[in-house]
């Protein structure tokens, strides 16, 4: 957002406050006592520019302006009020008011005296910051509207609010009042960022521009109906063309030293988006610091409502992955219960054959799996022996529980799935291996009866 330093001409902040009904909204929707004028879109060949543009005007070279340089020259340096040596004091009297920024400077007694504001030269009390430049079109129709209200006022009465906004418009029903964003700032106030959509016969419609819309708003009747809604402050929120950029930086501000400026210009951490911009006195250095702590509190809310959004994914992740594991254990049991069915079938495809080379081979290999698994110096001693351990740690630290030992849980998890694994794996090697001598069996038989019918014939 751009920060405007000053209110632009001819609105006065004050005023509009005074004007606005205290307490509520007690403006929305009461507009309809005060007729409208009708909302026109001939807008004027020129509308100024945005809040940025109504900081930088310069103001109109005055016929008595040297006159004013000289007296002030005059109040600081050389006084002849007294005619002796209080001059000299007066003189520096003069000069700290000046640098202040406040007070009348008295040099001559013909003369009226200096009136030194914080726009002279001299004031101290100055300083150039750097402000966002807005990037809208004008063709997006945004206006900033600033309420003198809460906003939680705002947000509750949004729909009175669009409702009046439409009636100051003149209630023409082809046009639509739309709330872009509002936004919280210092002392109470709410931004309202709005556009006007209008909808023409033949069922198209548009944006209406935002100089035409900030024209009409403008007009000296219908400031009069947003300052009884409690309207502080209308500005667009359009971009500046080149030619502006340019008048506005070639031109430095009333009262900033142009090497200030200069320097300003040349200090732009980023000139295509950043733009310099005075501060003068204390009471604007504490707006801008009560806007920047405005924006630290936005981001700090925005900063929570992600840490939370963070903390639910962290949740939603957890049960994913316990879904997950679920899963795989769910998939590893019915790759199990397949491959049962698989061997199943495969012994009923074999039944009647006799045993084949790599069958043979297969039973033999198995043969010494299964040896190796039951020798007591392999994998079936060394886990019977770990599994000892383990009964004897459990007995010790029921007996004595100062001395107890723990196994780390997911060790302790890994060897049960291990053991697991392995019962498993023994308990395949058996069925098979028992389904293999039922094979050799049914083969050693067929083979003693064909011995013995072979017998009987040659007998």
């Amino acid at each position: 957002m751009a920060f405007n330093f000053g209110a632009p001409s001819g609105t006065s902040g004050t005023a509009a406050a005074t004007a606005a009904p205290a307490g509520g909204f007690g403006g929305f929707g009461t507009t309809s006592t005060t007729a409208g004028s009708a909302f026109s879109f001939s807008a004027p060949a020129n509308t100024g520019t945005t809040a940025l543009g109504g900081l930088f005007s310069q103001p109109t070279q005055a016929p008595t302006q040297s006159n004013q340089l000289i007296n002030t020259a005059s109040a600081l340096s050389a006084p002849t009020l007294l005619g002796d040596e209080r001059d000299a004091i007066l003189a520096k009297w003069n000069q700290l008011q000046a640098f202040w920024g406040t007070g009348k400077g008295y040099f001559n007694n013909n003369i009226p005296p200096v009136e030194f504001t914080q726009e002279n030269p001299f004031c101290r009390f100055k300083a150039v910051g750097y402000s966002c430049m807005p990037s809208n079109k004008d063709e997006d129709g945004l206006v900033v509207l600033v309420f003198n209200k809460k906003e939680t006022d705002i947000r509750s009465q949004q729909q009175q609010l669009v409702e009046s906004l439409h009636k100051v418009l003149g209630g023409n029903q082809t046009l639509t009042v739309n709330v872009e964003g509002i936004k919280t700032l210092p002392d109470d106030q709410t931004e309202v960022v709005i556009y006007v959509v209008e909808r023409s016969p033949n069922g198209t419609s548009r944006r209406v521009p935002a100089t035409t819309l900030y024209a009409h708003f403008e007009q000296a009747n219908v400031k009069t109906q947003l300052q009884q809604l409690g309207v502080t402050l209308s500005m667009t929120r359009t971009e500046l063309s080149p030619a502006q950029i340019k008048q506005l930086l070639q031109n430095p501000p009333a009262g900033v030293d142009p090497i200030i400026w200069e320097q300003a210009k040349v200090d732009n951490p980023d000139s295509e988006k950043l733009i310099p911009v005075p501060m003068v006195g204390f009471k604007e250095l504490l707006r801008r610091l009560k806007v920047q702590d405005q924006m630290t509190k936005q981001h700090q809310t925005r900063l929570d409502i992600i840490s939370e959004d963070i903390s639910e994914l962290q949740k939603n992740q957890t049960t994913t992955m316990a879904k997950i594991a679920q899963y795989k254990r769910k998939l590893m049991d019915l790759s199990h219960r397949t491959l049962q069915v698989l061997i199943k079938q495969e012994i009923q495809r074999k039944s009647g054959y006799a045993i084949q080379a790599d069958e043979e081979q297969l039973r033999v290999q198995l043969d010494t799996i299964q040896c190796e698994l039951n020798a007591p110096t392999q994998f079936k001693g060394r886990l019977n022996e770990l599994m000892s351990q383990i009964r004897m740690q459990n007995h010790f630290g029921a007996v004595k529980s100062e001395e107890r030992y723990y196994i780390d849980a997911d060790l302790l998890r890994e060897i049960k799935q291990h053991l697991k694994q392995q019962q498993e794996g023994l308990s395949h090697l058996i069925s098979i291996i028992k389904d293999d001598l039922e094979d050799i069996k049914l083969v050693e038989h067929g083979l003693n009866e064909t011995i013995h019918i072979r017998g009987g014939v040659f007998s």
